[in-house]
């Protein structure tokens, strides 16, 4: 690293990046409703490459608790369906040929808790992703000062920032539990 801003700047750019993987991950957890997030990224053997349903096929939600799959390629119909079957989603796809529709079936009690704990455990792989982000920003910041390129006072300033970029990062990490755990939790 050339400098204290350059290791601040890359510490608060890779916080940033966690809470966005964090958002990603959540849009695949299946809530009581229909959403094209939860089947988009599934992939799909296509032509011997694996390809993300989105780029093969339209997404839509024409109801509240339905995907229909409409394929650019009608062959490859029986390749998303057991693509969407080997994803463990919870849901069965039903083709009829044209298109593939997915009725979201209504959560119980015990799925919806279920459901809880693995955004729990994401939130938790987030946090650590931030703590490791800050111990090596740490590390850095005092490599720079032991080497002479910045000052005890500098190398204390930057630690703090550090300190203060994670608490904010693990602040907007539990928020966006306590979100999806609401959403998730409405029946």
């Amino acid at each position: 690293m050339e400098s204290m801003d350059d290791v601040l700047l890359e510490a608060d750019d890779k916080m940033s990046k966690c809470l966005a993987f964090l958002h990603q991950e959540f849009t695949g957890l299946r809530t009581g409703k229909a959403s094209p997030s939860l089947v988009e990224n599934v992939m799909v053997p296509y032509y011997g490459a694996m390809t993300r349903l989105r780029e093969i096929g339209g997404i839509s939600t024409p109801e509240p608790r339905m995907i229909v799959i409409n394929s650019y390629d009608p062959t490859a119909l029986p390749a998303i369906e057991k693509a969407i079957l080997g994803a463990n989603l919870g849901v069965t796809p039903m083709n009829d040929g044209r298109v593939i529709r997915i009725v979201i079936p209504e959560l119980s009690e015990e799925r919806r808790k279920d459901l809880v704990k693995v955004a729990k455990r994401m939130s938790e792989e987030a946090r650590v992703a931030v703590r490791n982000i800050r111990r090596e920003a740490n590390e850095q910041i005092k490599a720079l000062q032991k080497n002479g390129k910045i000052t005890e006072d500098e190398r204390d300033h930057g630690l703090t920032q550090i300190q203060k970029d994670t608490d904010s990062s693990i602040a907007k990490i539990d928020a966006t539990l306590a979100s999806k755990e609401k959403e998730v939790m409405v029946v």
